[in-house]
């Protein structure tokens, strides 16, 4: 199932970031380093992708009054997306962090966030201005993130946690080449390319 909700939820996103409105501010964004009004488009094109595959989102400007309490970011999360069910008090389907700082640790609280909620689908979206800093960031995330769950707790892990790299680099190449994803591999502790 999880494979699924990943195919279609990467599919539905494709669509949605083409959008003229989306796909000017994001490229605008990236291009003048105002990683501000990138994170605000992403939450756009994250919010709009849920609800394309059925999924109904909280996020900053998406206030959800699905649950008991509404909020627009549930437990300091960006996104959270939920099903339509009948549970008042029902778990989230996907957990998204839009992580708009380029340290690296930054990022690496982002991942441990979403990994820290029982989730079938958890993404970080981030930003590298250069795709030759994305294996270093990678590098950084299994050894100060995943290798510190060590082997028990990556194998527990249900769902999929996937790292989107938005890299101006690959701009020209908007949105397939511009956003690299990549998976987590929970028996080996590494991110693989999808």
């Amino acid at each position: 199932m999880a494979d699924a909700l990943v195919t279609r939820f990467r599919e539905s996103f494709f669509a949605v970031v083409q959008g003229d409105d989306l796909a000017t501010e994001l490229k605008q964004a990236a291009a003048s380093a105002n990683l501000g009004n990138w994170t605000r488009a992403l939450t756009e094109a994250s919010v709009r992708s849920c609800r394309a595959i059925g999924l109904i989102a909280s996020a900053k400007g998406h206030k959800l009054e699905l649950l008991p309490i509404p909020r627009s970011e549930y437990l300091g999360l960006d996104v959270m997306a939920f099903a339509a069910d009948e549970n008042r008090w029902r778990f989230p389907v996907a957990v998204m962090e839009l992580e708009n700082s380029s340290r690296e640790d930054q990022i690496a609280y982002s991942l441990w966030k979403v990994l820290s909620v029982r989730a079938d689908l958890r993404i970080v979206f981030c930003y590298r201005k250069n795709r030759e800093r994305i294996p270093a960031l990678l590098r950084h995330l299994r050894e100060e993130v995943i290798e510190a769950m060590g082997l028990t707790g990556r194998v527990k892990l249900e769902g999929k946690t996937l790292v989107v790299v938005g890299s101006l680099s690959e701009s020209g190449t908007f949105p397939y080449g511009y956003f690299g994803w990549w998976s987590l591999d929970t028996n080996t502790g590494t991110f693989e390319r999808l």
